[in-house]
């Protein structure tokens, strides 16, 4: 019997609809996503929105494969002859000019937009991958131009933008050449240096020993290291805008070795840590925030690339064919063309103007054009064109920051422009996101959607929608932390102090601070991922005694000191948990067993919930409180006189109650503080302390490349902490040696 053979059958009109619009279509959505790109992709680096992020990686994958496609529909097109003489479809010979004039810009649209070349590291990777694409899409652009001639009228602008298209996909192929791990390591590292001429010194060692000289040779100091670097030569006092960046711009070319773990000298340490030193917490971060921001841009755009002499050749060349040819194809009679072709061949020429001019003014007023200006910042300002262009770029960025006016009119028109601004003015997100173990075992979602999303390995990402949450990153948060850090670098002299104050994960302050010592145990005997869990649940334990007493009129009144605290350590709480769990592949040096320890006090939790709300007594209770806080409070009144571990053993790795058990060793210590004057910090001091030093410890620990990584996601606090830190001389990336020493030949008599 023989094989059938199935034919699933196709509606004539449907054909004739996909052959007339298939390449039109992708045309059309070719530029319509390098459009989306080049305008949406600087926001990724500003904000953490899923809205956001999700439509600009689709678009990112959708550009290459879009003008692929097209590229491919092209040349098959102009391959195949007419099926019928008379015919006129498509392939007419009327619009293989068309075509052939199509290819090149489709070559520019996989050069891709200056604002975004790698959507992650990992794309820098593959730069070898897109040249061999350079390459194929360059013949399959030339096999097209070829195949309409010798009758093509479009031949000259066609060969312009086919030159416009070949800068363009060097310029990103580049780009991604020169952000690869290796080539960006080779780009940095300094000139090889063979040290003193040993042969020759010895040679005149010998000579002058053999003629009876006394002779001796001694190993002097290089004066250009010391051990430490006066303080008057950092900066005083607060930073205008331009300094910001100019020091900022200074600090990246001196620290981007960083994200390929190099090491840096004593010298660098002690100018970074005076110009720290002398800071204020907002110039401070500030500082930290443009260096991270030159970091993004070398990472994931064009910028380093077309900065620069020949960088500004080409944006003018592409930008001028693109004019030259819009001219000539609006003097090229189009009668014989369709017409909807015409259309479409217009609006690839504006759009790659539009595109140009936005490129071009992207270019002019970023970052990069005023360290062109004025790099340095010990250059006195003056009055001139240079200098009021600068001041006019910077004041434009700061729009959104402006004071409202007293007139109700203008101060609506300011008001609605200070919402809108800021997401174009800040360099990161500016937000914190949180995740709450208690919440989270609170409301589970419904088990049997839970079992299908964790069959789909897609729980984490559901997750990561439901239970974060976003937090504005306020002042009083950067200001603490940026004390916290800077206190420990006065102590750190020395890079043993330092390294042994920037591997402390709360053990450095339990030990200082009188009458806490005894919770030193929480922090040094257990694993990292294990004193997180555990403290998160005694911070949330204890901050909901505290609103459960607020809530009763109960408890000593807090001071604002206190409140601050109390808040800073609930963020911080929140945050660490989701940088342990939610990010994983970023924690992953750090994390350990994380994730089994989380599972089992999740599953310890949703029980101990699932019995407490079986009972009548507590079901009474929760409708006259809240259920978040009831239940933090449930968890509380559980005796621990034994030690979990003694009951259940150590199968379960659930913490759920060693966290309980820290919680009212806090509250214990905190009680009968007043009786001990020489404590002077409270629980909620000590938390928001233990806090910023599990963040350090996490910060100083995380690799490089994924620190690096987060810049493109719109950014992090830890990458921001990781840089601090780095700049106060906290952490393990100076070397432990004097410095450069040199060798000096002494002869006497």
């Amino acid at each position: 019997m023989g094989r059938m053979m199935v034919e699933i059958p196709i509606p004539p009109r449907w054909k004739q609809l996909w052959d007339t619009w298939d390449l039109r279509g992708f045309i059309i959505l070719s530029i319509s996503l390098q459009t989306f790109l080049i305008f949406v992709a600087p926001f990724r680096k500003r904000t953490k929105k899923n809205w956001v992020v999700m439509p600009l990686w689709i678009a990112y994958l959708l550009a290459d494969w879009a003008a692929n496609f097209a590229v491919g529909l092209i040349s098959n097109s102009q391959g195949n002859p007419d099926e019928a003489p008379g015919k006129k479809n498509r392939n007419s010979v009327e619009n293989e000019d068309l075509l052939a004039f199509w290819a090149p810009f489709l070559l520019v649209h996989l050069g891709g937009p200056d604002t975004i070349t790698a959507f992650a590291l990992e794309d820098n990777e593959l730069w070898l991958r897109h040249l061999l694409g350079l390459v194929f899409q360059c013949i399959a652009a030339v096999y097209v131009f070829v195949q309409s001639l010798p009758h093509n009228g479009l031949w000259i602008p066609t060969m312009l933008m086919f030159m416009t298209g070949i800068i363009k996909y060097v310029e990103r192929t580049r780009s991604l050449y020169l952000a690869s791990a290796d080539r960006f390591k080779e780009i940095i590292l300094t000139e090889a240096d063979p040290g003193s001429n040993y042969a020759k010194m010895m040679g005149e060692y010998k000579s002058k020993k053999e003629a009876k000289l006394p002779t001796s040779i001694e190993i002097v100091k290089d004066s250009t290291t010391g051990a430490t670097v006066s303080a008057n030569k950092a900066k005083k006092g607060q930073l205008t805008k331009l300094e910001v960046v100019q020091y900022g711009f200074q600090f990246y070319e001196k620290f981007r070795g960083l994200i390929v773990d190099m090491i840096f000298s004593r010298k660098e340490r002690n100018q970074s840590r005076d110009f720290f030193l002398n800071r204020n917490p907002g110039d401070a971060f500030k500082v930290v925030e443009v260096e991270l921001n030159f970091i993004y841009e070398v990472l994931f755009t064009k910028l380093p690339v077309v900065y620069g002499r020949i960088g500004f050749i080409s944006r003018f060349f592409a930008l001028a064919t693109v004019c030259l040819a819009i001219v000539l194809f609006i003097m090229k009679g189009k009668s014989n063309y369709h017409p909807g072709d015409v259309t479409i061949t217009y609006g690839l020429l504006f759009g790659a103007l539009v595109l140009d001019l936005s490129a071009l003014f992207m270019l002019l007023f970023s970052d990069w054009t005023i360290i062109s200006l004025r790099k340095s910042p010990d250059l006195e300002p003056d009055n001139s064109l240079k200098s009021r262009f600068i001041t006019s770029v910077l004041t434009l960025r700061t729009l959104g920051t402006l004071q409202p006016s007293k007139n109700p009119t203008e101060q609506k028109k300011v008001n609605y422009l200070a919402k809108c601004m800021p997401i174009m003015k800040r360099r990161w997100s500016e937000t914190i996101s949180t995740f709450n173990l208690i919440d989270y075992c609170l409301h589970p979602l419904a088990r049997p959607y839970q079992k299908v999303f964790d069959k789909l390995g897609i729980i984490g990402f559901i997750d990561s929608i439901v239970f974060v949450d976003s937090k504005k990153f306020f002042e009083k948060l950067r200001d603490f932390i940026f004390n916290e850090l800077k206190s420990k670098s006065e102590l750190a002299d020395d890079l043993e102090t330092s390294k042994e104050i920037s591997s402390a994960r709360g053990d450095w302050v339990l030990r200082v601070e009188d009458g806490w010592s005894g919770l030193l145990k929480y922090v040094g005997g257990v694993d990292y991922d294990q004193s997180i869990i555990q403290w998160h649940i005694a911070t949330e334990l204890c901050y909901n005694a505290k609103l459960h007493d607020e809530k009763n009129n109960k408890g000593i009144p807090e001071s604002e000191k206190e409140k601050l605290d109390r808040e800073n350590s609930k963020l911080l709480s929140d945050y660490m948990l989701y940088l342990l769990m939610m990010q994983s592949s970023m924690m992953s040096a750090v994390a350990g067993i994380a994730q089994i320890r989380f599972k089992d006090t999740c599953a310890e939790t949703e029980r101990f919930f699932g019995d407490v709300k079986s009972s009548k007594e507590s079901a009474s209770q929760n409708k006259n409180g809240d259920e978040h806080i009831q239940a933090c409070m449930d968890i509380l009144n559980v005796s621990t006189d034994v030690e979990p571990v003694a009951i259940k053993g150590d199968r379960s790795k659930s913490l759920l109650f060693d966290g309980c058990i820290l919680a009212k060793e806090l509250m214990k210590i905190d009680e009968i503080k007043p009786k001990e004057p020489k404590t002077k910090l409270n629980k909620w001091g000590i938390l928001s302390k233990v806090w910023v030093e599990l963040l350090c410890y996490a910060a100083s620990h995380t690799r490089a490349s994924m620190q690096a990584a987060q810049v493109s996601k719109g950014g992090e606090l830890i990458t921001i902490v990781w840089l601090l830190m780095t700049h106060f001389g906290l952490g393990d990336q100076f070397q432990i040696s004097e410095g450069p020493k040199r060798a000096k030949l002494i002869v006497g008599k």
